[in-house]
């Protein structure tokens, strides 16, 4: 049965020893889960700031509105706007950006160890 995403979601802020720049208000809206726990998909809303991200999940993000940047450890930069989709590897570690308040649609698919 198909699910709409529906609320005015979960609010959250990045964990004081992450946070890199500005006071940033994050929103999430899980709408699916299956039954594993594995696969999950939603929407997520964030105001501007920086904060650094070690991911063990692998993200798939379609941004709908705003502007984000990510800096890889290594320093690789890549930037993403409005209808922009992106995949951010399990293992991936940097800081997320958020230049212009945005929101994203996300899939995320945990692996078993």
């Amino acid at each position: 049965m198909p699910v709409k995403i529906a609320g005015e979601g979960e609010a959250s802020r990045p964990a004081a020893d992450r946070l890199l720049a500005g006071d940033p208000v994050q929103r999430a809206w899980n709408a699916y889960s299956d039954g594993s726990e594995q696969f999950h998909v939603g929407h997520w809303s964030s105001t501007r700031g920086v904060w650094r991200v070690r991911y063990t999940e692998c993200e798939l993000c379609v941004l709908t509105a705003g502007r984000v940047e990510l800096v890889s450890e290594a320093g690789t930069r890549v930037s993403f706007g409005p209808g922009d989709a992106f995949v951010v590897p399990a293992g991936f570690s940097g800081t997320w950006a958020v230049i212009e308040d945005c929101t994203k649609i996300y899939a995320i698919f945990i692996p078993q160890p």
